[in-house]
């Protein structure tokens, strides 16, 4: 068996260290990139004694040279808290990353795949959302750094290939939860497990009617997978999300049951921008991939809860 030399960027994230896993237990060659600025030496550490694990410390907004078979594309802060920190910095995490990434799949003839994000359809006026609708963006808002960012890497990614015939791969990413989280990092379901763990009031921005989509790690990093893999000249864009689709109110009562908390809800005025619904079409990814998420919310809920136990 040949291994494959893969790059994962941002791969000490939650997302990208769980891929480093999966890479590494089929028998490849994995270098993973960061810049830690969200990324976490501990989400890692368990793998720095793997020689067939190196740990790069960079940031994609530089050129960076090495040579690979595959590139995975996950350098980008992706929660709010995060990525509005420094707009500038996320929009050239994006763009530039995009960049440099793309020249590098060019220049050695790599496969590159691009995780871009729910966040293109922005607050969607189709449900649920195919990959075929061009979403509802405010280019100036508040999460316009990452919106526009990661739509601007998708326009990078589909240039590249027709131009210059880089054999590209484009997902994406629905709500995506689980072990590794960063613990403030604001997002929902992060948030209210560490709430619930502390017996902290419960934050609900807005009435908690707007609904979002919850998928387990692991179903992600097998559609990521499965992407890298699916025949030429399937390019994607292919949402990789779960469809069922939950209430925030609902989702803060499950993880209120599922912790034994004793803690309350109370309720904040909702943020700009902040999309009504969000739920995946995920035909495309049934029928290129043969994908559908195998992990129910309550189950994934039970391992996310066993983690930030032993963190907190």
């Amino acid at each position: 068996m040949t291994r494959k030399k893969v790059l994962v960027t941002g791969g000490a994230g939650f997302v990208g260290s769980h891929l480093c896993d999966r890479l590494l237990k089929e028998g490849n060659e994995v270098f993973c990139l960061d810049n830690f600025f969200t990324g976490q030496k501990q989400n890692i550490v368990h793998l720095l004694g793997n020689p067939f694990f190196e740990l790069i410390r960079h940031d994609v907004t530089a050129p960076f040279f090495i040579e690979a078979d595959e590139i995975y594309n996950l350098a980008c802060p992706a929660s709010p808290v995060h990525y509005q920190y420094n707009a500038i910095k996320t929009m050239k995490t994006s763009v530039m990353g995009a960049i440099n990434m793309l020249g590098l799949a060019k220049r050695i003839k790599a496969k590159i795949l691009q995780a871009s994000t729910s966040e293109v359809y922005g607050d969607p006026l189709v449900h649920p959302q195919p990959e075929t609708y061009w979403g509802h963006v405010n280019p100036i808002g508040e999460r316009s750094c990452y919106d526009e960012g990661k739509r601007s890497a998708e326009t990078l990614f589909v240039n590249y290939h027709k131009q210059n015939h880089v054999k590209i791969k484009i997902i994406r990413i629905f709500n995506t939860y689980g072990p590794r989280m960063h613990p403030n990092d604001g997002r929902v379901v992060s948030n209210f497990i560490v709430q619930a763990l502390q017996n902290h009031d419960i934050t609900i921005y807005g009435e908690g009617q707007q609904t979002r989509s919850f998928q387990y790690v692991d179903d992600l990093v097998e559609g990521m997978v499965r992407m890298m893999a699916s025949p030429d000249p399937f390019t994607g864009p292919v949402n990789i999300g779960n469809p069922n689709e939950f209430t925030i109110l609902e989702l803060a009562e499950k993880v209120i049951q599922l912790t034994g908390s004793t803690s309350t809800i109370i309720n904040k005025p909702l943020p700009p921008d902040d999309p009504m619904m969000r739920q995946p079409d995920i035909a495309l990814a049934k029928k290129e991939l043969g994908w559908a998420p195998t992990v129910e919310l309550e189950e994934g809920l039970i391992k996310t809860i066993a983690y930030f136990k032993e963190l907190i």
